[in-house]
């Protein structure tokens, strides 16, 4: 079989496609370990210091890598094999989860070393976070490019739910083991990209220059709805991300364990790949705009209620809605910009797109975090998911296009 699925067999279930069969497990792996860290990481820290504010620099050390390489990677990923870049990235990812293994199942860990390793595996992040969507067009035809993306992001929801259930469950056995089984799932995702195979990299490697370096910058600022989508993204999960405090209500406030913080960190993903796994099935039609607005609305009610809550079945649900809510955000965002950018720049926009979700994401932990030491966790949650409701409020007055947007499609340029 041919390592280029044909376009014209559009109707054949994408995972039969060898070469986005590889993509998605290579994706899955990565995604699945990253989260079993996460969970693990955060427990590890709160456990040895009792401090929100830690659990808050958990945040700045995940997001500080990539705002300063996001112009360095998505230059790296437009002149270079963009396999080759994720086997690189995924191998140190690898070597620093078998590091926090092997640290503390010998009892040595510490949080300077954790935070060193997940400094370390952020740099990477930082490279491979924007560079694998952009394998998305080489391995399936465009038209499926909307299914391929919702598909892929329900893998990523997929491994967001089975993560941190096996981090919090298997903490019990203590984070060295959890840390060795990241590295299993690192490697495999390792050798699923060295196995890929696939045509349409980078047709041409234009000069370094400032400008070529900043072009993502005036692409995607010459494009509004690009530019709406992704600030819109930006501003409300930085407001409404409450990830960071999740060790906290487990342990303080629901009065649970690890296992607690396990479904917890597992709940917003459920909830996502059920919306993604029905976006995978049918393309967005109908007023996009006006089912965005209305998916980030629900993502600042469902904050609030969170923020309240004293029951874990409530939060559960909650969270649940709050993913759900989410994944139509990033479908639509991330369909977007893989069906308006070019090829050989590609990976600067995806690189800029990646900056603002680890701004939106990781600077949201450190602002809960720093919040909740402030004002205390609930407030800290609550006040943000108000600013999520006022943020879509906002940006459906300041980009009414964006309110209009009907097509995923064709998004030109605009002059101001």
């Amino acid at each position: 079989m041919a390592s280029t699925p044909d376009p014209d067999n559009a109707d054949a279930p994408l995972v039969t496609r060898p070469a986005f069969a590889h993509f998605l497990l290579s994706r899955f792996g990565a995604s699945l370990a990253y989260q079993m860290v996460s969970v693990a990481v955060g427990w590890q820290i709160y456990s040895l210091t009792g401090s929100a504010m830690d659990l808050g620099l958990i945040g700045l050390a995940q997001f500080m890598p990539m705002l300063l390489l996001t112009l360095v990677v998505g230059h790296v990923a437009d002149r270079y094999d963009r396999r080759k870049i994720l086997a690189v990235t995924l191998t140190i990812e690898t070597l620093s989860a078998a590091v926090l293994s092997v640290v503390s199942l010998a009892g040595e860990a510490n949080h300077y070393i954790v935070y060193a390793c997940i400094i370390a595996m952020s740099a990477s992040r930082a490279f491979e976070s924007p560079t694998m969507p952009t394998l998305i067009p080489a391995v399936v035809p465009r038209a499926l490019i909307p299914r391929a993306t919702a598909v892929s992001a329900s893998s990523n929801q997929i491994a967001q739910i089975a993560g941190p259930a096996l981090g919090g469950v298997g903490y019990a056995l203590g984070a060295g083991w959890i840390y060795a089984l990241t590295a299993v799932c690192y490697f495999i995702a390792l050798v699923s990209m060295l196995t890929l195979k696939i045509e349409g990299q980078p047709s041409r490697k234009e000069p370094t220059t400032w400008r070529s370096l900043f072009a993502g910058f005036t692409f995607i600022a010459s494009r509004r709805i690009l530019l709406g989508t992704l600030t819109l993204d930006l501003f409300a999960v930085l407001l409404g991300g409450a990830t960071a405090l999740l060790p906290i209500y487990a342990k303080d406030i629901l009065h649970a364990g690890p296992w607690a913080l396990g479904m917890l960190r597992a709940a917003p993903a459920l909830g996502a790949v059920s919306m993604a796994l029905v976006l995978g099935r049918k393309n967005l039609t109908g007023n996009i705009g006006m089912t965005l607005f209305g998916a980030l609305f629900a993502f600042g009610i469902a904050t609030v209620v969170f923020g309240i809550s004293t029951s874990i079945p409530v939060s559960i649900v909650a969270l649940m809605v709050l993913g759900a809510a989410d994944s139509i955000s990033v479908v639509v965002r991330s369909s977007l910009v893989q069906l308006n950018t070019p090829n050989d720049m590609l990976g600067r926009v995806s690189a800029i797109n990646m900056l603002f979700i680890g701004t939106s994401n990781q600077m949201g932990e450190f602002r809960a975090g720093v919040m909740a030491s402030m004002t205390g966790a609930v407030a800290a949650v609550v006040l943000g998911g108000v600013g999520t409701i006022a943020v879509a409020a906002l940006w459906m007055y300041w980009y009414p296009e964006l309110r209009r947007l009907r097509s995923l499609h064709n998004v030109t340029p605009e002059t101001h």
